[in-house]
């Protein structure tokens, strides 16, 4: 084959990469904007000499940083969230065309956590696939406490798809969100939907909650979040503080289950509650509040709450101002219309639902004030492709199966021979290390008695069921898990049997907590015994 028919084979070919891509527009991707989710983006505080310093997110002197700079209140004539502290105003840095702010999110850390690398991985990947910062990549972090739907972040996107598409010699923006990043993105898609249509190839949204986290958000607002685990959790934000701050936060009420969507079955507040009857006897009683009436009962429980700054006690309740501008906010999302042309990929995480519920108190130990709770532990758009991958809401963006559907979405980086893209199914066999991270028991199958027929497994194997569990709120626990039976010794993605079976444990009880995995354990262990006969 002569060199002449070499050449236009390649370039015939939209994924080839050949020489200095400035060179050459046809092998140039188009651009891709990354947008995270809540707490994704880096914020730096500024006093009025100028000095910045990283206030979010930062692992050590965190809650004292957090206390003094963040702590907010809400102006209902701009709709913005403004700091307590007068003396300094908050900013999202922009280095590296955005990329910097949503990237690692505390760049001092000195050893790898998870928690922190945000969309690191997914740049990283997006480079090695031919992707340069600032002409084809780019980064929109934003602050996270105001409302998806604020005109200073929709001016904001408008300006960063017009110079992206210039950066880009006019191609159109691949958009690839995260979680509540997807709610701004549908902001700006419902009140600005020529400019979307103009800049916007298509739009890829990650674990995004269209419907609202009614469940996790409810606990939000009445006992705060810790957005870390296990022993990191001492070096970060305490959860009550992150209470305090998220009650003045229009983009956290945005997330709350709207009373006017047509719910197939309506998320509620659950409460265990002692009340006295006619004959003041005193009873246990389980009540459940759904979206018309829940927020009542949120604001009865927070109506003497308040804010401890520098000293001084502010009321904090629940904000009904915020309520108002939240499900206008909720109204107008509703209203987005995909533009003719621009494509949509709806892609989540199957490992752990959202909460859709949110209980508190038990039979047990029931309520017998409100303010105990606060001592207590769907698109609508026509999408090209919805798919769900095994990982849960964060773990998502560390995931190789989500590389390699990304990867065939933005039709890059030449044919993926792991991808079907006929089934939307990655072709990747698990690893026996990506397992043992979420493992977190096992048992052994043994002991196994004789069936009426007289058949047994052999005397000599041993089987084990490895159980990988999570866990709900600390209020109204769920542990869930999943089973995967094999032989000892073999790996565990080869397993003969797989069940599943979920545990609700309700308490605050330490020994029923400690205990109940290992009664899911035990149950599992059983169902596989009776699956292996």
């Amino acid at each position: 084959m002569s060199r002449k028919m070499v050449g236009k084979a390649e370039h015939s070919w939209r994924w080839h990469r050949k020489g200095d891509e400035d060179d050459d527009v046809a092998s140039v991707p188009n651009p891709v904007l990354l947008v995270p989710g809540i707490g994704g983006s880096i914020l730096t505080a500024v006093d009025h000499k100028g000095h910045k310093e990283r206030v979010w997110v930062r692992l050590f002197e965190a809650d004292h940083e957090f206390r003094f700079k963040l702590f907010s209140s809400y102006d209902p004539v701009t709709g913005k969230t403004h700091s307590l502290n007068k003396d300094i105003t908050i900013e999202v840095p922009e280095e590296r065309f955005g990329l910097y702010s949503c990237d690692i999110l505390d760049p001092d850390v000195i050893m790898r956590l998870d928690t922190v690398y945000y969309f690191h991985d997914l740049i990283e990947q997006l480079t090695n696939w031919g992707y340069k910062e600032g002409k084809t990549l780019f980064g929109f972090g934003y602050d996270f406490r105001q409302s998806n739907r604020l005109g200073e972040a929709m001016d904001r996107m408008k300006l960063k798809l017009e110079s992206m598409c210039e950066a880009s010699r006019g191609r159109k923006v691949d958009i690839i969100t995260h979680s509540m990043g997807g709610l701004l993105v549908k902001c700006f898609l419902a009140l600005h939907p020529q400019v979307f249509q103009k800049y916007a190839n298509s739009w890829i949204a990650i674990t995004a909650p269209f419907e609202g986290a009614p469940g996790f958000i409810m606990d939000c607002l009445l006992t705060g979040v810790d957005f870390v685990k296990g022993w990191q959790r001492e070096l970060f934000v305490a959860k009550w503080s992150m209470h305090q701050l998220l009650i003045e936060c229009p983009s956290v009420y945005e997330l709350l289950a709207s009373p006017d969507f047509d719910w197939s079955e309506p998320p509620e507040l659950r409460l265990w509650r002692k009340i006295a009857d006619q004959d003041g006897e005193e009873k246990v009683k389980l009540e459940a509040f759904g979206p018309s009436d829940n927020l009542d009962v949120m604001m009865a429980a927070l109506e003497e709450n308040k804010l401890n700054f520098n000293g001084t006690k502010i009321p904090l309740p629940l904000n009904k101002v915020i309520v108002k501008w939240a499900q206008e906010t909720q109204r107008i999302m509703h209203k987005a219309k995909l533009p003719e042309g621009v494509k949509f990929y709806n892609l989540y995480g199957t490992s752990h639902d959202t909460p859709h519920h949110v209980s508190y108190g038990t039979d047990k130990s029931p309520l017998q004030e409100l303010t105990e709770i606060l001592n207590s532990e769907a698109d609508g758009l026509n999408a090209k492709a919805r798919v769900g991958i095994p990982a849960d809401h964060r773990g998502i963006l560390l995931d190789e199966h989500f590389f390699h559907i990304i990867k065939h979405w933005l039709e890059v980086g030449g044919a993926d021979s792991e991808y079907d893209p006929e089934t939307d199914y990655v072709i990747v066999s698990r690893r026996p290390s990506e397992f043992d991270i979420h493992k977190e028991e096992s048992a052994p199958v043994d002991d196994i008695e004789r069936t009426e027929d007289g058949s047994k497994l052999p005397s000599k194997e041993v089987y084990t069921a490895s159980i990988e569990i999570g866990s709900g709120s600390v209020s109204d626990i769920q542990a869930e898990a999943d089973a995967r039976v094999h032989r000892e010794g073999a790996q565990t993605n080869e397993s003969e049997f797989q069940l599943s079976t979920i545990g609700v444990f309700p308490g605050l009880d330490k020994k029923e907590m400690k205990a109940t995995p290992d009664q899911i354990v035990v149950a599992l262990s059983e169902e596989a015994k009776a699956a292996a006969l």
